[in-house]
């Protein structure tokens, strides 16, 4: 997958791991760690929330991105679009939207889309919320300058992220469809950033431009990047059908660009 060629740290540079934390509840520090031997053994009633962490192994302290999978799952794909954004000088999350459903993965598209239509909205912009207060909790991630990056089922979800954490910075939505209802954005409360496939048959091209007419309705910032020749999940390797390398490329090169705007503060 090609991607941005000015990222300031290389792949060799980024680290990976596991963590998990309550959902919906207080996220434990490291201080609750040094003082309660029991943290790591204890039963929680909370639901967890399971996610993969990519971050640059460099001293600093440095922005934080909650990347949102498609529908297929939390599968390689988004593992590598997940090294690549912490390429780019960020701490990247990516929870696991299925967790509640076992965490499956699949290459199915009648299984991935009844995956989706199982989840319950509320609760996955609970875990989301949850990933932002993680890194509030963190000494090397930037206490609440965030963003939210998503793709097809995951690009919808950012939108709708978007429109209830007052203190995120930045939202991408690659393919994804918008709130309901439309006046849920009256409440955005961050830029955003919208990648439309001129030629997408999961997003009805009414959709964005009901976005587009909200967003001047409550003068809110979104800038919609139109590529009419490319199909929907345009970005996805693992979909050759669909997968177009050069807008890939012109869009990442963008979303890296939008971000860095948005989150490369002092």
């Amino acid at each position: 997958m090609a991607t941005s060629t000015t990222a300031p740290f290389t792949p060799e540079q980024i680290g990976t791991g596991t963590c998990r934390f309550p959902s919906g509840a207080a996220i434990p520090t490291a201080t609750d760690a040094a003082v309660d031997p029991y943290i790591r053994t204890r039963v929680t009633k909370h639901v967890q929330v399971e996610c993969i962490q990519f971050w640059p192994q460099v001293p600093g302290v440095f922005p934080g991105i909650v990347l949102l999978h498609e529908w297929w799952g939390l599968n390689s794909q988004i593992k590598d679009l997940g090294s690549r954004l912490a390429c780019e000088g960020y701490n990247v999350i990516i929870p696991n939207l299925y967790a509640r459903l076992g965490g499956m993965v699949t290459a199915n598209g009648e299984v991935a889309e009844a995956l989706m239509n199982k989840l319950t909205e509320s609760l996955v912009i609970q875990d989301i919320n949850s990933c932002c207060e993680y890194f509030n909790t963190k000494e090397h991630v930037k206490r609440n300058i965030h963003g939210v990056v998503g793709f097809g089922m995951g690009g919808s979800f950012a939108l709708r992220f978007a429109c209830q954490r007052k203190r995120l910075r930045a939202a991408v939505s690659y393919y994804g469809r918008m709130v309901q209802p439309d006046s849920l954005l009256k409440d955005l409360y961050c830029p955003v950033l919208y990648h439309q496939p001129g030629r997408d048959t999961w997003v009805a091209p009414d959709d964005v431009d009901r976005l587009r007419k909200a967003a001047a309705d409550y003068d809110k910032r979104v800038e919609i990047l139109t590529y009419p020749d490319a199909p929907h999940a345009f970005s996805n390797e693992l979909r050759p059908d669909g997968y177009r390398e050069d807008t890939h490329t012109q869009a990442w090169n963008a979303t890296a660009a939008f971000l860095k705007s948005c989150l490369q503060v002092a």
